[in-house]
């Protein structure tokens, strides 16, 4: 649980001069890392700023930066030496950065000529629904005299999603096979005809607990390595048909996309903000009076589309989605205590999904099943979507913003819906 220090000072400049660019997601007060390669160079740690990367590998063997696991081809060695290692490491890339001291061009990498990797192999990876305005709006349809599941309030509602099915942005989406019942009461088997986005915070784990040790909520933040941006692609016609009575699965399972930046939890301080208000009180387990004030964060997050139409057109992205993190009944201090509460052993690397981050406007509802209760999407061009089509790209975007503090952005999380494979004979 850091407090502001001087890598957090608005005035602060970088000798890149693009991290000074007006609206760059990536300026010298965020710093996030990431897993890049380059032509003839594999994976490596990486830290963002502007519009390149300063590889940590390359300045560690120049003496300029200490931590050894930054040296690393993954994250997972620095979320194993926790959130110390990840504020030290950034106190010292952020006075390397810094205007004044001697520029170190030879560190850097155009972002342009990195393709970015998974943060980290993904071991565990477990989903929330967190959200009151989606819970509420689409349990109106199971429900409508009781539209939350029954222990929402009391709380942070999850299950165990799939692991190895995640995936770094701009990875290709490929449309699955399924089975579900039509309304006609029928059976089919096929390629999914509701295909859908969910705009999501992921929450990347630093540190372990040994099996059997709870996490309280005194020390679930310092279990929070950082954020990004995570779509849970879902396969609705699939999803509705078997979740009864023990949830999703394959309608869940055939890809996760995440943003390759994660922004650490030490330069999102400036952005914290109080939880929202809680009817019934949390049960102490899941109390504390830092979660209280600071246990939520001042985040902007969009959801966007790109069809192929508006493509050929270079039309850009269309907003589906505009929302914020902040409104989220439970927060991820209290989704890392509940997930640990029965002595679950999170460990370093592990994965959360907020849930879908919708808020109580129109314009903040987070996936198409939300919008299409209302109709479908009529976008500018004229064409018009109930769920995500072949070729249809998916943009998430997010920007941390605070007043007095400088806004620092996520990046993106990009995927393309391909079409489904043939059927094997």
């Amino acid at each position: 649980m850091a407090g502001r220090d001087a890598t957090h000072d608005p005035l602060l400049r970088s000798w890149v001069a693009s991290a000074q660019a007006p609206g760059t997601d990536f300026p010298i007060q965020n710093l996030p890392l990431g897993v890049f390669s380059t032509a003839g160079a594999g994976p490596r740690c990486g830290v963002a700023i502007g519009d390149m990367v300063l590889d940590l590998r390359a300045a560690h063997a120049a003496g300029v930066v200490r931590e050894a696991a930054a040296a690393s081809d993954s994250l997972a060695p620095l979320m194993a030496a926790g959130r110390g290692a990840s504020a030290a490491l950034r106190a010292e890339v952020s006075a390397l950065l810094s205007e004044g001291a001697p520029p170190r061009p030879d560190l850097l990498v155009p972002m342009a000529a990195a393709r970015m990797h998974l943060p980290t192999t993904v071991r565990n990876f477990s989903d929330f629904m967190a959200s009151y305005d989606h819970c509420a709006r689409l349990g109106v349809r199971r429900d409508p005299k009781n539209p939350l599941p029954q222990a929402f309030r009391q709380l942070p509602v999850a299950y165990h999603s799939r692991a190895s099915s995640v995936r770094v942005s701009g990875e290709a989406v490929i449309r699955p096979h399924g089975q579900w019942q039509r309304q006609d009461g029928t059976m089919h088997f096929g390629p999914t005809e509701a295909m859908d986005y969910e705009l999501e915070m992921a929450i990347w784990i630093a540190g372990d607990n040994a099996i059997g040790e709870p996490v309280p909520m005194s020390r679930a933040p310092d279990r929070i390595f950082g954020y990004g941006l995570l779509n849970d692609w879902s396969v609705r016609d699939v999803q509705r048909w078997e979740m009864p009575p023990l949830g999703p699965f394959l309608g869940k399972s055939v890809s996760t996309s995440v943003s390759p930046w994660i922004v650490t939890a030490e330069a999102l301080v400036p952005f914290e903000v109080p939880a929202p208000v809680q009817d019934p009180p949390a049960l102490p387990y899941l109390d504390s009076a830092w979660n209280r004030t600071n246990g939520a964060l001042s985040v902007r997050m969009t959801a966007a589309i790109l069809t192929p139409r508006m493509r050929a057109e270079g039309a850009a992205p269309f907003i589906l989605t505009d929302t914020q993190f902040a409104g989220m009944y439970w927060t991820a201090a209290t989704m890392v205590a509940h997930h640990a509460s029965n002595g679950c052993n999170l460990m370093a690397g592990d994965l959360l999904g907020s849930g879908t981050v919708s808020g109580p406007e129109e314009s903040a509802r987070a996936c198409l099943a939300e919008i299409g209760l209302t109709g479908p999407v009529t976008l500018p061009n004229g064409e018009t979507r109930r769920w995500i089509q072949d070729g249809d790209e998916i943009v998430f975007r997010a920007r941390a913003e605070a007043p007095g503090a400088v806004p620092i952005g996520f990046g993106e999380c990009r995927g393309v819906l391909d079409p489904s494979i043939a059927w094997p004979a």
